[in-house]
């Protein structure tokens, strides 16, 4: 049995008429509430905007433990190995 998660941070969004259908349709089309929909569309574009974030600001004790990640030795790999010696497709 599927467990309910309880929400509980309320989003308030004042939309265009014609918003709201597009959203409905989309959504209707996905098998989805409007609110599941928006919720998980307005996510990915949170993580996709995070992760394309290219200056990051850190305190000195996360910036250090993050260096130290950085200049840890790499653990072996086989199959990044493997992907590595092979030939790339416009070659």
């Amino acid at each position: 049995m599927q467990e309910t998660i309880k929400r509980q941070a309320p989003i308030n969004l004042r939309a265009l008429p014609a918003q709201r259908a597009l959203i409905d349709r989309a959504s209707q089309i996905c098998g989805k509430s409007r609110t599941d929909f928006v919720l998980e569309a307005a996510c990915r574009e949170a993580e996709n905007i995070l992760l394309d974030q290219r200056l990051f600001f850190l305190d000195e004790q996360t910036f250090n433990a993050f260096e130290e990640s950085l200049l840890a030795p790499v653990k072996d790999n086989p199959a990044l190995r493997k992907l590595l010696a092979s030939p790339s497709p416009w070659e």
